[in-house]
């Protein structure tokens, strides 16, 4: 009997929550000093709140396009089945189970975080283009561990223990605690 693979995609209560609350946000802003608010900032590049709002509601317009952009891409962003581990997030790398070294969680913050230690030559081959400056990005580096990648469940409708579980069930030799 095959066994059921795991697939993790982005969530959409999480992510049009995102979008629209940063939407709501832009909204409450502009009709508080549209309503003639003492406090409201002069159209001009030489007024620094003016500035500031504005890159503020440039910063939310992107956590709209973000979030509308997640809940539109339906593809896997996580999978694993018995060929290995499917890193998504704009990457679509597949990391087969001879080159994954082992895979763990890792409380940082709130949440656990799936670890995932990849032989180097496979790192290397998957080109995975991780940077340490994305925020928002679920897939990143591991500091100290030049061939491991952090998969951060925010966002997915899956949570880290799940992904956990589906390594487990295929390649339980892989886990560590």
């Amino acid at each position: 009997m095959e066994k059921p693979s795991l697939e993790a995609r982005y969530g959409t209560l999480h992510n049009g929550g995102m979008a629209a609350v940063s939407a709501f946000m832009i909204a409450a802003a502009v009709v508080h000093f549209a309503s003639g608010s003492a406090n409201a900032p002069t159209l001009s590049l030489n007024d620094p709140r003016f500035v500031l709002f504005g890159v503020l509601a440039l910063a939310l317009a992107y956590y709209i396009v973000l979030g509308v952009r997640r809940i539109a891409d339906r593809a896997p962003q996580i999978a694993v089945d018995r060929d290995g581990i499917l890193l998504g997030f704009g990457r679509n790398k597949r990391i087969a189970w001879q080159d994954v070294q082992w895979v763990r969680l890792r409380r940082l913050a709130l949440r656990p975080q799936l670890q995932i230690g990849i032989a180097p030559q496979a790192f290397v081959a998957a080109d995975l283009r991780l940077s340490l400056l994305n925020l928002d990005d679920s897939l990143r580096p591991i500091r100290g561990m030049p061939t491991a990648v952090l998969v951060r469940d925010n966002g997915l409708d899956t949570r880290a223990a799940a992904m956990l579980d589906a390594v487990r069930r295929f390649r339980p030799n892989l886990v560590q605690t």
